[in-house]
């Protein structure tokens, strides 16, 4: 998949996903943009005018930049040069941030400091909702607050498989009601949840719905709910396959990140690519890929790989991106889904060292949680304080 290079209209397609989290705009949209150079050997040179010389984002927006544009295929290296916007620039921006501020009832209610990560897979099967909850488990075990989205509306599990139970309610905030999601605390951290599970009366109960209504599903459970100012990370358990849902979230959130959840089988791996090729198409980020069910290791330390081996490294190799992680293929984690614990917060296992480590690497390195102090800050307050002047 690293054979064809991204032509410098591709670049800026995908630095639409780079987003002032202050602002609320990306860096195209702002302006920032100032040209994408793509040479023969696949280097790309971005240059980048900032509000200020000295803005204190700078670096965050640099670790942002890299990492999407790094991700394109073709891509040996990233050369970010920097610029500063002149005096009309930075009007244009104010312009742009007041206009984007009158237009907030149309985006999502997800908060722009809390990184979106996408768990997709390419086929059922795999364990994409068990990694999704145990990794929402194991963030918030380090004192996070984590949102969890079940748009998987058909198969949705993720309440019984985080122990939550009860229907969701409603909350009012700035003068409009929103779908308030079920919490769980989990030492100093918090997970919120919304489902379709917390609005049927029975989990049994199946959903008939045609792909236009599924993905206005998971669009109200994007835009209609408070998920709080305070949210670190929001995982969105994605339905399998690459159809109308995955569509309409790639359109919604286009600064979101990508897991590939893969097991070692070939063809799961070769169904998996796909995923990882909508992704592109769509500008959103790989971040990475997990292997779940990785091999089983029985009770006298002999392992067995049930479901092959490699298929999650060969999919990372394809793609480009890290391999974050290989799960191994316990009892205890089916047991601990079905029991409503998940078990990343149990003893010290394979399968629980493992969970531990990927959230570990997606904190520190893969999607590290967003720095909020920063230069824009004066502006978005000096458009806020426009619009009330102008009586909008």
């Amino acid at each position: 998949m690293r054979g064809t290079l991204p032509t410098p209209d591709d670049v800026v397609q995908v630095l639409r996903g780079v987003v002032d989290p202050e602002l609320g705009s990306d860096i195209v949209d702002l302006g920032m943009v100032r040209s994408a150079d793509v040479a023969d050997t696949g280097a790309i040179v971005v240059t980048i005018a900032l509000t200020t010389a000295g803005c204190p984002l700078r670096a965050q927006i640099q670790r942002d930049i890299r990492a999407r544009v790094g991700s394109l295929p073709g891509v040996t290296a990233v050369d970010l040069r920097w610029d500063e916007m002149t005096e009309e620039e930075r009007t244009g921006a104010m312009a742009k941030a007041r206009w984007n501020v009158t237009q907030r009832p149309e985006n999502t209610s997800v908060p722009l400091t809390a990184n979106v990560i996408l768990v997709a897979s390419g086929k059922g099967g795999v364990g994409k909702s068990s990694v999704t909850v145990n990794l929402a488990a194991a963030l918030a075990a380090r004192g996070l607050n984590v949102g969890v989205v079940d748009a998987d509306i058909w198969g949705f599990s993720v309440p019984r498989m985080l122990g939550i139970d009860g229907r969701l309610g409603s909350v009012n905030h700035d003068g409009k009601a929103y779908i308030a999601p079920l919490e769980r605390r989990i030492g100093a951290g918090v997970l919120r949840v919304v489902s379709m599970g917390l609005l049927v009366d029975d989990e049994e109960t199946a959903l008939m719905w045609r792909g236009l209504m599924l993905n206005r599903g998971v669009q109200h459970f994007l835009q209609d709910v408070w998920w709080g100012d305070d949210l670190d990370y929001l995982l969105i358990d994605m339905p399998p396959g690459t159809g109308d849902v995955q569509m309409g979230v790639a359109k919604l959130l286009p600064r979101a990140e990508v897991l590939v959840v893969t097991t070692p089988a070939r063809a799961a791996q070769k169904v998996a690519v796909r995923v990882v090729g909508m992704a592109r198409k769509s500008y959103l980020r790989v971040a990475g890929v997990i292997e779940n069910m990785s091999s089983f290791r029985c009770e006298h330390g002999e392992e067995y790989a049930l479901f092959g081996s490699g298929g999650g490294e060969e999919l990372a190799h394809d793609a480009g991106v890290p391999l974050l992680g290989s799960v191994p293929l316990e009892p205890a984690v089916s047991a601990g889904g079905d029991e409503g614990q998940p078990v990343v917060l149990g003893d010290a296992s394979p399968a629980v060292d493992a969970f531990r480590a990927i959230a570990n690497r997606i904190v520190d390195e893969a999607i590290p949680p967003s720095a909020m102090a920063g230069c824009s800050a004066r502006m978005l307050d000096a458009a806020v304080s426009a619009l009330d002047n102008a009586g909008l």
